[in-house]
């Protein structure tokens, strides 16, 4: 709910500043951004803690859980990026972001695609 009523403020302020300054009204916007993302520190730590639980629960190795979640810290990140450069009227760099994002999550699951692929070959 504060990240929510922090964001609306910030989208205010940006909003009567973009009309005199819209270099100021980004700035801001990217400020409020990082603000949020710090103070989701702390949730972020008690969520990676249970997702260490539920693998050593599970009896997955850490090498087959560690991919999943750089893929979810890559979809975070360029969610945010995209979302600025958009706000920032650069939809061609957004596209860049995304595409970048989508190249380092493809990178960051081959150690799921090559012990899938290796599952497979031991079966035939």
């Amino acid at each position: 709910m504060r990240a929510a009523a922090v964001c609306v403020v910030g989208a205010l302020l940006a909003l009567v500043l973009k009309k005199g300054t819209p270099s100021l009204a980004l700035l801001l916007s990217i400020g409020v951004a990082a603000v949020v993302m710090l103070s989701l520190g702390e949730a972020l730590g008690e969520l990676t803690a249970f997702f260490r639980e539920l693998g050593e629960q599970s009896g997955l190795s850490r090498d087959m859980l560690a991919p999943l979640f750089k893929i979810a810290g890559i979809a975070l990140v360029v969610k945010a990026g995209s979302g600025l450069c958009r706000d920032a009227g650069e939809s061609a760099l957004a596209g860049a972001v995304e595409t970048a994002g989508s190249v380092c999550g493809l990178l960051a699951a081959l150690p799921l695609l090559r012990a899938v692929l290796k599952l497979l070959l031991g079966l035939i």
